[in-house]
Formats: structure tokens, C-alpha cells, sequence
């Protein structure tokens, strides 16, 4: 038979021996906590923080970049109402039937008579084309006045040249003036006509 190993047993051991194997036993679990745990959580934990500053950085470019295509995307849209007003102002074609319904519409409001309208041809600059056309309206001078205010006050650029009156003529208690004038009216020039 082999021979028996003395057992030694836990409550027979001396105090600093017990306080020995306890710090022991708490050293082997600090240490299996500290290399098994600890050490894959504060792994963790520092790949967690890069993560999160990347993640912050991008979140603040991702902010300027909103804060600037808001900021073009403001300019664009008004570069394009200020668009609309210039084409407004000076179209793309001579549009010579709604300048004729304007020029009559407003020698109507105005209480004008429309005598002659006669469109001129066309004269090329180089911004612009001149857009002309005769106009012989009569009727009183406030009318008349009235008429040229109003046709300051649209959007179309329009100019009144060659303003002649005519020697005034008494109807009944009434006194009117026969005006012609030349209505300029104005286009961009076509770039594929080289106008």
C-alpha cells in the first residue's frame, strides 16, 4: 500500500498561515478579476471613448455641413426669386402682345383714347434689345399724366421717348391733348442669334 500523505487541515493551521492562504485566494481572484475582466472592460471602455469622439466629430461636421447647405440653399433660393424679378423686368422675348395689353389696359384705366400702334423693329445693344413701339393716345392732361405713372409703376422696364403733344383741342368744356410717343419696352439678347 502507498503511503499516506499527512492532510492538513484548514482549522489546524496557525493564524498567519490562514491569513497567508485567504490573502492568497484573494490575490488569485484579484487577479483573475483584474486580468479577465478589468483589463477586457477598460479595453472596452477606451474603444468606447474613441468610438464616441469620432462619432462626436463627425456629428460636428455633419452640423456645419447642415449650417451650410442651409446657407446655400437660402442663397440659392434667392438668386432665384431675384431671377424671376429680372425676367420679369427683362424677359427673354419681345412678348409683344402682352406689352400691347398693358400699354392699352392702362391707357383704358387712365381714360385714354388709343389712336396708333405701331410696332417698330428691333434694336440690338449689347446687354439688351430695344423693343419699340409708336403710340398716339389722347385724351385729358390728368389722364395722360395718370397714364405714364402707371406705366412707371410695372414690373416690364419700360421707357417713354419722344414724347410730342399736339396743339390742344376744346371739346365742349374739355381740353384734350393727342400724344404720340415711342414705347421702348426691352429683351435679353439671344445668345444662339447672336443678337
Amino acid at each position: 500500500m502507498a503511503p499516506k500523505l499527512p492532510q492538513a487541515n484548514f482549522a489546524t493551521l496557525p493564524v498567519g498561515a490562514k491569513i497567508f492562504v485567504a490573502f492568497f485566494i484573494l490575490a488569485l481572484i484579484s487577479a483573475g478579476y483584474y486580468f479577465g475582466v478589468h483589463m477586457t472592460m477598460e479595453e472596452d471602455i477606451q474603444n468606447a471613448r474613441r468610438r464616441h469622439e469620432v462619432l462626436q466629430n463627425d456629428l460636428t461636421q455633419a452640423h456645419e455641413r447642415q449650417q451650410e447647405y442651409l446657407k446655400l440653399r437660402e442663397e440659392l433660393a434667392g438668386r432665384d426669386a431675384l431671377d424671376k424679378q429680372n425676367m420679369r423686368i427683362l424677359p427673354e422675348t419681345a412678348e409683344i402682345p402682352a406689352f400691347l395689353d398693358d400699354l392699352n389696359r392702362l391707357a383704358e384705366l387712365s381714360g385714354l383714347r388709343v389712336g396708333n400702334v405701331q410696332p417698330r423693329p428691333e434694336a440690338g445693344e449689347q446687354f439688351f434689345v430695344r423693343v419699340p413701339v409708336s403710340l398716339a393716345v389722347s385724351g385729358k392732361y390728368h389722364q395722360l399724366a395718370k397714364f405714364f405713372y402707371n406705366i412707371s409703376r410695372l414690373e416690364r422696364a419700360i421707357n417713354m421717348e419722344n414724347i410730342s403733344l399736339t396743339t390742344p383741342t376744346k371739346e365742349g368744356e374739355d381740353i384734350n391733348l393727342s400724344v404720340s410717343v415711342l414705347a421702348t419696352t426691352f429683351r435679353r439678347p439671344n445668345a444662339a442669334k447672336g443678337k
